[in-house]
Formats: C-alpha cells, sequence, structure tokens
C-alpha cells in the first residue's frame, strides 16, 4: 500500500502500558511488526510510572523508537490521567519522561498538545521538560485537548515549542497535501510533519510530499491505482481483523477513499449492507468499471 522510501518514520497505534504489564494479549497483538519495514516507533500511553517503565523494556526489545503519548484527547484515556490530561500534571509528565527514558534501550520521544484548554497552554513547558528529561524528540499537535479536531491548528504555537528546545520537533494536525505540509515548514520551521487523518483513504499523500519538497511533480492518481490499492487494502484488513470486523470497519475508509469520486451515494448505501470480504470487492471493482 505504501513504499517506505516515502516515509521517514511509521508509527503503531497507541498501546497501553498497562495492558502490557498485566500481559494483554489484544494489547500485545498491536505491537506485531512483522514483516513491517523499518523504522517503527511504539507508541506507548499511560501515567503509572511502574507499568510505562516495564512497558519501555518490553518495547525496547522490539521497537525502534518508543513514543509517550501525552496528546490523546479521547475520553476514555483522559479519564484515567492519560494521554492530554497528563498537559495538566507536568510534574508527573516530568517524571514519567525521564523514568521511560532510563528503561529505554533506543531513543523516546514525546507527543502532545498545544494544551488542556484556551486557559492551560503548556506546550512549550512540556516541551523543555522533554529535553531536559532525555527526550530526542517531540511531536506537537497544535491543537488543545478542548479542541478535539475543531478549528485550524495553531501553527505560531508549534513554532514557539521549536523555538523553545534544541532536540527535533515534529509538526502535526491539518496536513492533508503537499501544500498542507510546505506551510507547516515554513511558518513553524519544524524538523517534520506527522500525518495522521490525512492519510486516511489517501495514502499517497506521503509520495506527493516528498516528491513536492525534492521538487519533482505529482500526477493524478488514476482510478487503476485507486482501485488497486483498495482491494489491497481490503485483503490486508480482513487478514488482520477477521471477516466479521475488519468489513465493519472498513466501511468508513471505503467511504474515504471513494470521496469526491462521481455518483458515490449509491456504493457508500451498498457498501454499509455488505458483510463478506468478496462482496465488498467485487462492488468496488463493479463500481471502478463504471468510471
Amino acid at each position: 500500500m505504501r513504499r517506505i522510501s516515502d516515509l521517514g518514520l511509521v508509527c503503531t497505534e497507541m498501546v497501553s502500558s498497562k495492558g502490557l504489564f498485566y500481559n494483554d494479549k489484544k494489547t500485545q497483538e498491536l505491537l506485531n511488526m512483522e514483516g513491517e519495514p523499518r523504522p517503527v516507533a511504539a507508541q506507548i500511553f499511560g501515567s503509572d510510572i511502574e507499568s510505562l517503565s516495564y512497558s519501555a523494556k518490553q518495547v525496547s526489545k522490539i521497537a525502534d523508537i518508543i513514543d509517550i503519548n501525552m496528546g490523546c484527547p479521547a475520553p476514555k484515556v483522559v479519564k484515567n490521567g492519560d494521554g492530554s490530561k497528563l498537559m495538566l500534571n507536568l510534574e508527573l509528565a516530568s517524571n514519567i519522561i525521564e523514568e521511560v527514558v532510563k528503561a529505554s534501550s533506543i531513543p523516546v520521544t514525546v507527543k502532545f498538545r498545544k494544551g488542556w484548554d484556551k486557559n492551560n497552554i503548556s506546550c512549550v513547558e512540556l516541551a523543555k521538560i522533554a529535553e531536559a528529561k532525555g527526550a530526542s524528540a517531540i511531536t506537537i499537535h497544535g491543537r488543545t485537548r478542548e479542541d478535539f479536531f475543531s478549528g485550524e491548528v495553531d501553527l505560531q504555537a508549534i513554532k514557539e515549542v521549536k523555538n523553545a528546545v534544541k532536540i527535533p520537533v515534529i509538526g502535526n494536525g491539518d496536513i492533508k497535501s503537499a501544500k498542507d505540509a510546505i506551510k507547516m515548514f515554513e511558518q513553524t520551521n519544524v524538523d517534520a510533519v506527522m500525518i495522521g487523518r490525512g492519510a486516511i483513504g489517501n495514502p499517497w499523500i506521503f509520495k506527493e510530499i516528498k516528491n513536492y519538497l525534492q521538487g519533482e511533480k505529482n500526477e493524478e492518481v488514476s482510478n487503476e491505482e485507486r482501485l488497486r490499492v483498495i482491494l489491497k487494502h481490503i485483503d490486508f484488513q480482513v487478514d488482520y481483523l477477521g471477516e466479521n470486523t475488519g468489513i465493519k470497519e472498513l466501511r468508513k475508509h471505503m467511504n474515504y477513499y471513494l470521496k469526491n469520486l462521481p455518483n458515490v451515494a449509491v456504493i457508500r448505501q451498498k457498501i454499509n449492507q455488505i458483510d463478506t470480504k468478496q462482496e465488498l470487492k467485487n462492488c468496488i471493482i463493479e463500481y471502478f468499471s463504471t468510471l
């Protein structure tokens, strides 16, 4: 689906440190890196230092980088004091970074947001703490937890973080095209950009940015290439999650892949009624044959 040469680094899903500490099978499966191109960062989250330290030691054996997530805004995460809730407890955040760095035999990075809300903007302070406690790099998402993903990303906040530390800073938020990436680079002077939601339905974005940065021409993605990648994604998803769960999760991805293509309303309705891999593939192939 992608060429690793188009990417500098890939990252796992968020992995619960407590899940690893208690040997939860599903949590461990999230760290399956078999056959994955390198380098790979394993992202862990939590607020319990013992389990985070344990996780760092375990993850060091299989990953290339450990990334501590202190930016997730999800209610089920912050209610336990994890994710972006740590931006309200910088003393604990500092201790976590220090202990994870001590326990890890590979580089440690930290991802966080602009702050908790408009009255609690702590990104610059946390960036300085991360650097002082031994983090090798940081990623800053230019929104508060209160913002979730609404409104525009605050490039000025990202720039302030970049100016406050000497370690590499990665900018995150609202990068949906090569032009968005260039805007982030030019207005914040970050060392790299991280893309999350912008890659959903558009895995070609990485190659697009790489070409743009190298002065190479970007060609529009053909329908043949789009179909090839969609079918490959279907195979990967079902192989990984099984047909029942895999097909259900694929429905949202199909909506993103088909966005802005002609006459998609009918096929979207069909996709939402499909339960098997072959039915989904046949439906997609039939649709693309009409384009």
